[in-house]
């Protein structure tokens, strides 16, 4: 712990006086980003990023989106990047949500008029299905890229499964292997960077942290039938990291009228970082989905 008094750090080093930040319930200080357009804001923006991951990769989709007035806004999950908080486990899944809520929370209070969309990565797409379900009358829109909805059948087979429950009594910070950078993306660049990029965890996943993404793939399988919210899914069905089956079944039995399910042939897990031609494609998707429904709404009135 730091000395009484001493100022509050990142895991990197940095003081968190010269860092955007925000504190969460749990006293944790969670490294933010804003990517802010140069005139009034048409919308707000939220990025979850995924597991292991940190916000910094999502600056290609958040410039593509300054560039259209909406202003986008992210923070480093905690126990991830350059937030407080131990590495990659937590305690509940709902911190994440929470966290997310009190973020989003803050900037509407700033722009109360805005319509807010959230746009979630793999483990961050389950953390936005889960923040539209708190609140589904505050969001215009979500947009789920490569999202985990369901456990991958392949990992989380009914032996696997009760054999985790039992290892979560017994030893919860056991590890099951690391996440293999191989299946992030198609581009090798892509890969490397990844591999490089010391603000990514490179260690094994706890069976604690299982048991949490486990426990919210159950949650969301039960409230698909309720969601009605507008959404956009972009996957691609070579992706074995997160299985496409939970967004096709996602799209399929989903209450919403408003919904679309983009698959992209051939593709890996972060579309956004796949082979060239597929992220721009991403890029084009997700900015032209949040416009088009960000034109859908009501005029706002000011922006308070």
């Amino acid at each position: 712990m730091p000395e009484p008094g001493a100022p509050r750090r990142t895991p990197q080093g940095v003081p968190y006086a010269d860092l955007q930040h925000i504190v969460n319930a749990d006293g944790l200080h969670l490294f933010c980003r804003y990517w802010e357009p140069a005139g009034p804001p048409r919308a707000l923006v939220f990025v979850a990023h995924g597991a292991g991951e940190h916000c910094g990769p999502y600056d290609e989709i958040a410039q593509r989106l300054k560039e259209l007035s909406l202003l986008v806004f992210a923070h480093d999950h905690v126990g991830h990047g350059q937030s407080e908080g131990e590495r990659m486990n937590i305690k509940d899944f709902q911190v994440y949500i929470r966290d997310s809520l009190q973020h989003i929370d803050l900037m509407k209070s700033r722009y109360p008029d805005l319509p807010v969309f959230i746009v979630g990565h793999s483990m961050g797409g389950a953390i936005s299905i889960l923040t539209a379900c708190e609140r589904p009358a505050d969001f215009a829109g979500v947009v789920l890229i490569a999202p985990m909805v369901q456990m991958n059948p392949e990992s989380a087979t009914p032996f696997k499964v009760f054999l985790a429950k039992v290892l979560n009594h017994m030893v919860p910070s056991l590890s099951l292997g690391s996440i293999e950078s191989k299946w992030v993306s198609r581009d090798k660049k892509q890969v490397e960077a990844y591999d490089a990029d010391e603000l990514n965890f490179h260690g094994g996943m706890r069976v604690s942290f299982g048991m949490q993404l486990m426990g919210a793939a159950a949650r969301i399988e039960r409230e698909i039938p309720s969601i009605t919210w507008p959404f956009l899914l972009l996957h691609g069905d070579a992706d074995k990291l997160c299985d496409i089956r939970g967004s096709k079944m996602m799209c399929e039995k989903a209450a919403s009228t408003d919904k679309k399910l983009k698959v992209y042939e051939g593709g890996y897990h972060a579309l956004h970082h796949d082979l060239p031609e597929v992220a721009e494609s991403v890029l084009k998707e997700v900015s032209g989905w949040i416009t088009e429904h960000s034109h859908l709404l009501p005029p706002s009135k000011g922006n308070g």
